[in-house]
């Protein structure tokens, strides 16, 4: 048989392998299809595909390179080059190529959905609204597009998809993720149109029933924030001033940190409106090269066994390793922001991988944030966020980030920028100004205009920071209160302040 007529058979086996988790397996039969076929560009989209699983970003971007130079014939090798691009954050050629895939299988509507998502990460909002459509025309039963269309703009009474949502929903018995997405649809077109009790009522009911199905237990998360504050009981070394401002502090990264919801993606967006700073994303490769390193055998990237591991890790070796991977490529900006909300679990590690790297945890009123998260539909497949669809969880929650915040300020002096929501809010200069001088960054006045930043937005926030700074989120669980008693009554329990 002929190296080209292998190729098919060989990549094949490959992805399988790969997919069934048998990644180095994979990845060597994808090499050897490339090796074989070197003018087909499906196993090169291939390789790429699963390099950039690996967060292999520069090699999965040089198999892009290749794949797109041998010209993709099929629709299915232009969508998973397009996914790899958006991964990288290249939303531009993500979107040239998705158009491509759509253009060659018009009736596929996964490919459709990918099309609108980067175009809603690029802030091209009504386009994205075509293609949810475009998506939903395909197969109505594609539950992520409709909850994803109802936070492409604000809903009207004039202007709505609340009867085809209801329909829906009154279809028939529904899985629990599918009735996840219709029930977070209705309440955000509900909540738009002024009718919170109708819509909070949907919240109730779509958490409720996924939280029952994922068996979440808060005591997980419990001994999580008690083992990392078990690995730093003592303050750390104050950086000294070289370590801050000379040699790689100079190009230092700045880490943006929170509970989901709180502000993270504004001030990252602050940030990288200034001239030395780039936008690396939320990215999770400190976390999983800090589980790479620890080599424990869970799937899990940060668990009790991995946090036991890692102080064994060569910390500074980690932090190189992160900083190559995770700079984005081609800018020419010496800083850049990571804003992955979730590596608060990593300030110690941090601190001590990266000594001249910048920290600010955002806050927020906690019941605005408590809200937040609970309107917020996060990734069903991500079980980080699962505390979420539960008002007492939450309230648990809540207050051990509390705890944690609070330990790091007493563990890393002087390393910890707290910036609240409501006081950058009421007052945007002097807070820039504050977070800037932390950031050993000079005034710049483009940091208070960056809604103009054209770089795209990869986060549920990507409607809200493409306008000018508002105040219309500030309080907005008074419309809400009669309904967040549970909430309430837990962060009573933990000692969290509620008024105000």
């Amino acid at each position: 048989m002929a190296a080209g007529q292998r190729a098919p058979s060989i990549l094949e086996r490959g992805v399988v392998a790969a997919e069934r988790g048998r990644i180095a397996e994979g990845l060597a039969q994808i090499r050897e299809a490339c090796a074989a076929d070197p003018s087909n560009p499906e196993p090169q989209a291939q390789l790429a595909r699963w390099l950039s699983r690996l967060n292999r970003n520069d090699e999965a971007l040089a198999a892009v390179a290749r794949a797109l130079a041998l010209v993709p014939q099929s629709a299915a090798c232009w969508d998973t080059v397009g996914v790899v691009l958006s991964r990288a954050g290249r939303h531009e050629q993500a979107v040239a190529c998705f158009q491509r895939a759509v253009a060659l299988e018009a009736d596929h509507a996964g490919m459709h959905f990918n099309h609108a998502a980067s175009l809603k990460f690029l802030g091209r909002f009504a386009e994205a609204e075509a293609a949810y459509e475009a998506c939903i025309r395909c197969d109505p039963t594609f539950w992520r597009a409709h909850s994803a269309l109802a936070t492409t703009r604000r809903q009207t009474p004039g202007h709505n998809h609340v009867v085809r949502l209801e329909r829906l929903l009154a279809a028939g018995p529904l899985e629990p993720d599918a009735e996840l997405h219709l029930r977070h649809a209705l309440a955000k077109e509900l909540e738009d149109m002024g009718q919170d009790d109708e819509a909070f009522a949907h919240l109730l009911a779509g958490n409720a029933r996924r939280h029952a199905a994922t068996g979440y237990r808060f005591e997980r998360d419990q001994r999580l924030f008690d083992a990392v504050m078990r690995l730093f009981p003592d303050p750390l070394p104050v950086p000294s001033h070289e370590d801050r401002v000379g040699g790689e502090g100079a190009g230092a990264p700045i880490f943006v940190v929170g509970l989901p919801r709180t502000g993270t993606t504004l001030v990252e967006r602050i940030l990288s409106s200034h001239s030395q700073v780039a936008s690396a994303g939320e990215s999770q490769n400190f976390g999983v090269l800090l589980k790479l390193a620890c080599q424990t055998p869970s799937p899990q990237v940060l668990d009790e066994a991995t946090l036991a591991q890692s102080l064994r890790v060569d910390l500074p070796a980690l932090g190189r390793d992160y900083i190559e991977r995770t700079r984005p490529p081609g800018q020419p900006q010496p800083r850049f922001v990571d804003k992955m909300p979730l590596n608060f679990f990593y300030l110690g590690h941090i601190a001590r991988a990266l000594p001249a790297a910048s920290i600010v945890v955002l806050r927020r009123h906690p019941l605005d944030t408590g809200l937040s998260n609970f309107r917020q539909l996060f990734a069903t497949g991500v079980s980080y966020y699962d505390y979420a669809r539960d008002l007492r969880d939450i309230g648990r929650y809540y207050g051990q980030f509390e705890r944690l915040i609070a330990h790091w300020q007493v563990t890393l002096p002087g390393r910890v920028h707290e910036v609240w929501y409501e006081a950058l809010v009421a007052g945007q200069r002097a807070e820039t100004e504050r977070l800037l001088a932390h950031c050993r960054l000079p005034w710049e006045e483009a940091c208070l205009h960056f809604e103009h930043n054209v770089s795209p937005v990869a986060t549920a926030s990507a409607v809200q920071v493409r306008q000018p700074i508002y105040a219309s989120s500030v309080g907005r669980w008074r419309r809400f209160e009669r309904h967040l008693q549970p909430l309430i009554d837990e962060l009573r329990v933990a000692g969290v302040q509620v008024t105000g």
